[in-house]
């Protein structure tokens, strides 16, 4: 069976009483999403669809400022197979920010941060501007990496913040910085893919993307000169084990190379961390 490991579930939905506007738009427009779009599995059913499937481990989206939150219990539970990225920061105020995010990467198997340009502050800002510079200095100094949508996002939300070419700044200013584009890159593959050759830092996840919709220019550079760069995930429940993997395991891809995308890239970026000092 294929491994891997899916580095971007959500297992909260159900447990917000109203989602917003938006997210059912993204739901009802782009994902034609069913009845289970919206529900947190429970732990045990989680973990049967995960080894049914092959994924060893899964990187749950946490939120700061839900400490007590389903993605944090299920981290307690099973730290053998559940890792954390964590958001939901306040930008706006960096000093709080900064100190909960090493409170949280102290004690809790926090492997990533996450932000979303175009899902708060009206999308008025993009990863260039200064307020996120106390972030990327906090993520350099614990060796935690950033995880930071890029493309146009489903939801109808601002989407010039999430243009990748901003990523090429925030790269050339934060060598030291592990950053990955999350949620592909539509429609600026080809940029994405241009910085991941021009940075060594830099990475992209698949996540939120049916394998067999990729584009036909980012399965070459997976094969080629990005044949560590590229990240699998699902974006669960949004898009199900089963269909990713599936789908992936399809593609003219060789075993290496579709080895690499599902689980080796991971492993390395998210996992082989030296400690924070």
């Amino acid at each position: 069976m294929t491994r891997a490991i899916d580095c971007l579930v959500n297992v909260d939905f159900g447990d917000t009483k109203k989602q917003p506007d938006w997210m059912v738009r993204v739901k009802e427009d782009y994902f034609k999403g069913g009845d289970n779009f919206f529900r947190s599995p429970e732990l045990p059913e989680l973990l049967e669809d995960m080894d049914a499937n092959g994924v060893e481990r899964a990187v749950l989206i946490a939120k700061a400022g839900k400490p007590d939150g389903r993605a944090f219990q299920f981290a307690e539970a099973r730290p053998d197979r559940f890792a954390l990225a964590i958001g939901g920061f306040n930008l706006l105020h960096p000093m709080p920010t900064v100190r909960a995010l090493e409170s949280f990467a102290r004690d809790y198997p926090v492997v990533s941060a996450t932000v979303g340009p175009s899902f708060w502050g009206d999308g008025m800002y993009p990863p260039t501007d200064p307020v996120y510079y106390p972030l990327y200095t906090k993520c350099c100094e614990l060796d935690l990496p950033l995880c930071v949508n890029t493309g146009i996002p489903g939801p109808p939300l601002p989407a010039e913040p999430q243009n990748p070419i901003h990523i090429d700044r925030v790269c050339y200013r934060f060598p030291e910085l592990k950053l990955c584009m999350i949620h592909g890159a539509d429609p600026w593959w080809d940029t994405a893919i241009r910085l991941m050759i021009k940075y060594r830092n830099l990475r992209l996840m698949t996540s939120a993307w049916s394998p067999k919709r990729l584009p036909e220019s980012l399965l070459h550079f997976m094969s080629t000169r990005g044949k560590n760069r590229v990240i699998f995930a699902s974006d669960y429940p949004v898009l199900s084990f089963k269909r990713c993997l599936g789908e992936a395991e399809a593609l003219p891809l060789t075993d290496e190379v579709r080895d690499n995308w599902l689980y080796g890239n991971a492993d390395a970026f998210f996992f082989d961390r030296k400690p924070a000092s």
